[in-house]
């Protein structure tokens, strides 16, 4: 009887969890190696789009998500200025009628929390806290990690979630550290409860526009919560790694400059915010940034790209799933495997990647790029916001 392949997984977050869950699901037995003391996401809202929910469900987290997330009826974009109706795009059933399934708001940590407690109820899923990967090396029959609890380990496959700042990431292609977009993110929850009924928001997304600025608001924890996020240009003098920092409200209100009084009013209920420095890289340019041997790039390690078209996390389970479908293929070795995987993802993720800061530029602009995005969303409509590319089944 043939020994049981080993994956061997760096991250415990959202990517790594969704890792785990598809290398199991594929017959591989997987030690994941996560540096925290504890596994836990930081509590900022994400929006799932049906490309990422069809996997989810795949992994049968389909009555965890229903417990935990919200469904908005639609996406609303407006003017960040005078608050005026950009442009409408139907969710809700629609989205489940065409693309064949919904469209999600939930929090980071519900999330987490559904694919920790799947991954948990899995016996070939072992975890390993307080453990850094320090060195990684590979060869024709292995791969092994040393970690920074001094263990020597070996697999048959290494697969880097360990998200932006990845340390497997600058084993494989030692190209540097991320670069700042000039753009900070600010966070906050609001129970929708304590907020004056003009001000709830239960059953949409609402991304506000504005010169060199937007906002985004939306319910989680089933609509109990509103989570709002707003991205200003500026820097940070705090650490770049941090994606926890204090953000002091007058410094957002001041980068956000005059918005309209329903933003305003809003904004003005917090005076507790969380920031951190949006970082990124290039779009990805080849499979041998995805894939190289034993060991595999996945999520942020892989392709960072700014949340200008909420797809991060989808993008991260969308590798999974690709990585399990690899990872199944017995009659193939691992490096060829792993080949396989970064030809059928790469392409796609540098899509999303350029979409995101294009995205970035449409949603900030002044003067006539500010003009004919709002002529053209008043005129396209439903047709300019659905990305059936993005959504469907049949990506390429």
């Amino acid at each position: 009887m043939a020994l049981q392949q080993q994956a061997l997984i760096a991250g415990g977050g959202i990517g790594g969890l969704a890792a785990a869950l598809a290398c199991a699901q594929a017959g591989w037995l997987v030690r994941i190696y996560e540096r925290a003391t504890a596994l836990a996401e930081v509590g900022a809202g994400i929006q799932l789009g049906p490309n990422a929910v069809r996997v989810l469900r795949g992994f049968g987290l389909d009555a965890a998500l229903a417990a935990v997330a919200a469904r908005p009826e639609r996406l609303c974009v407006r003017d960040a200025t005078h608050g005026a109706l950009l442009g409408q795009l139907r969710l809700g059933r629609r989205a489940l009628d065409r693309y064949g399934a919904p469209y999600l708001t939930l929090l980071r940590s519900d999330l987490h929390a559904a694919l920790l407690d799947a991954a948990h109820r899995h016996d070939g899923v072992h975890f390993n806290l307080n453990s850094r990967v320090e060195a990684v090396s590979q060869n024709e029959l292995a791969v092994q990690l040393m970690t920074s609890d001094g263990l020597t380990v070996e697999g048959d496959a290494l697969i880097g979630a360990d998200g932006l700042w990845s340390a497997v990431r600058e084993h494989l292609l030692a190209d540097g550290l991320p670069h700042e977009t000039g753009h900070l993110a600010y966070r906050a929850l609001l129970r929708q409860a304590d907020l004056p009924q003009a001000q709830r928001c239960q059953d949409s997304v609402i991304a506000w526009l504005g010169p060199h600025m937007h906002a985004v608001q939306y319910p989680v924890r089933g609509g109990e919560w509103l989570n709002l996020v707003i991205v200003v240009q500026g820097s940070s003098a705090g650490l770049a790694a941090d994606w926890d920092q204090a953000g002091p409200a007058e410094d957002l209100r001041a980068a956000m400059g005059a918005v309209c009084a329903p933003l305003r009013e809003l904004v003005d209920q917090i005076e507790l915010w969380r920031m951190w420095v949006l970082h990124e890289r290039a779009p990805m340019s080849g499979p041998q940034q995805q894939a190289q041997g034993r060991v595999a790039l996945l999520g942020d390690a892989a392709h960072p790209m700014r949340p200008y078209l909420a797809q991060g996390a989808g993008m991260a389970i969308e590798d999974a799933e690709e990585l399990g479908r690899a990872l199944a293929l017995g009659e193939l070795d691992v490096p060829l495997r792993l080949r396989r995987y970064a030809l059928n993802r790469w392409r796609r993720n540098a899509r999303v990647q350029r979409r995101s800061q294009r995205n970035g530029q449409i949603f900030h602009a002044t003067g006539p790029l500010r003009w004919g995005r709002d002529l053209a969303m008043k005129l396209l409509g439903e047709r300019l916001l659905d990305l059936p590319w993005l959504y469907g089944k049949n990506w390429p």
